[in-house]
């Protein structure tokens, strides 16, 4: 005749998962959750690090080529102490609170811990290098200014 199906609950028969097989699994979840999410969290801060430094570089940028077309000298002002800088005329901009200036090459003196950058209408700057370093991953970037030319540039630093 037809063909026969077991039945879907037999009796005396083990279907499904047991509980040493279910708290197995979830202990391995865990334990893999905290090998990733440290690693997930450091590519985060330096990402941070390295979109500070490009924005530092944009912001260099602007300024000359304002400088430039102006026809007048444009600052780019950095402060160590409020962790910011701040373009001639611009709003001031704070790094992240674990990003910092780990080395400013160049520039002016200004107001206490201030290091100004000038871009002057030739294309040329006073200035050299900005460093921008996160202080809990070894992620380093350097913002270079090159006097002459007046050339912006980001790398990144390896310690």
């Amino acid at each position: 005749m037809g063909k026969e199906f077991p039945p879907l609950f037999a009796l005396g028969r083990e279907s499904g998962f047991s509980l040493v097989e279910v708290i197995l699994v979830l202990l391995l979840l865990g334990v893999g959750s905290l090998i990733v999410l440290p690693a997930i969290e450091r590519g985060f801060s330096q990402r941070e690090v390295r979109q500070a430094a490009l924005n530092l570089a944009a912001t260099a940028r602007s300024l000359r080529g304002k400088a430039i077309y102006e026809g007048t000298p444009r600052r780019l002002i950095l402060d160590r102490t409020e962790n910011s800088y701040q373009g001639q005329g611009g709003h001031k901009v704070y790094l992240p609170t674990h990003v910092r200036f780990s080395e400013i090459v160049g520039g002016e003196p200004g107001e206490g811990q201030e290091q100004r950058f000038v871009f002057f209408p030739n294309g040329s700057v006073l200035g050299e290098v900005v460093a921008v370093e996160g202080e809990e991953t070894a992620a380093s970037y350097r913002v270079r200014l090159d006097a002459l030319s007046g050339r912006v540039a980001v790398e990144e630093s390896h310690s």
